[in-house]
């Protein structure tokens, strides 16, 4: 079995011709079943290598060809493993017209009547199927708490370590109703980075209602009317005929 290097080399040229590299080695499978390898010459699968996998009948000296596979080496290129689309997918891939079914025991969903604390509303509920069919579950909530309070709209983002307040002290919070109420709410400033987006109580930026308190411009001063003042128009006196200078101008009172 370990001699039949030529007969392996020719089943694996019979599948890949010219394609067949140096013979690496032989390894015995099981008794009387071993298997060559050979370095595969094709560009496009560099570190594989072809296996031939070799047979002997019991008391037979002449061997027979098994199988003849490509095989991946210790350093050989391969694709990454195959992940399901609805695991591969991230925040922000969902676009225009797509649609993301979730399962039907999606840990972050329960039916709606689970979430009702009255044991008789929950009944109700069950029976008349009233409300959505699913909400957040406990798991759900906190998933989302966790994901919300690291993220970019927490109390360790960058801009709310610089703020002068926190969102819960901002005129323009709008907390969330529900459950989350206590530790989130909408940002409803035009001017802030995150307006529309959900917020915890602690985040902040400088767009903080109370951040600066701009008084009211002064009002104007009303005009000053100088009625004392007189404008010469034309020359110096005395230059120009018909000007002051020429006009009778009485003598002062006492005088000849």
């Amino acid at each position: 079995m370990a001699d039949a290097i030529e007969e392996a080399r020719a089943a694996a040229e019979d599948n890949a011709p010219g394609l067949v590299g140096e013979h690496l080695g032989v390894v015995a499978d099981e008794e009387r079943l071993g298997t060559h390898f050979f370095a595969t010459l094709d560009p496009a699968y560099r570190g594989w290598r072809w296996a031939v996998t070799l047979a002997r009948l019991p008391r037979s000296k002449v061997v027979s060809v098994d199988e003849v596979v490509l095989l991946p080496g210790d350093d050989a290129l391969l694709a990454p493993p195959w992940v399901p689309w609805s695991e591969r997918l991230r925040p922000g891939d969902l676009g225009v017209g797509d649609l993301l079914p979730t399962k039907a025991d999606d840990p972050r969903l329960v039916p709606s009547y689970m979430d009702v604390d009255d044991d008789d509303a929950r009944g109700v509920v069950f029976e008349l199927g009233l409300g959505r069919r699913r909400v957040l579950s406990y798991d759900g909530r906190v998933d989302a708490v966790e994901r919300w309070y690291d993220g970019d709209r927490g109390p360790e983002a960058a801009i709310a370590r610089a703020a002068p307040a926190a969102c819960a002290t901002c005129g323009f919070f709008v907390p969330l109703a529900g459950a989350l109420h206590q530790a989130f709410g909408a940002c409803a400033n035009e001017y802030a980075p995150d307006d529309g987006k959900v917020v915890s109580v602690d985040h902040g930026c400088g767009a903080h209602s109370e951040a600066v308190v701009v008084p009211a411009p002064p009002s104007p001063a009303p005009p000053l009317v100088d009625e004392f003042k007189i404008d010469l128009v034309g020359g110096p006196l005395g230059h120009e005929p018909g000007s002051v200078a020429d006009a009778d101008i009485p003598e002062p009172f006492g005088h000849s």
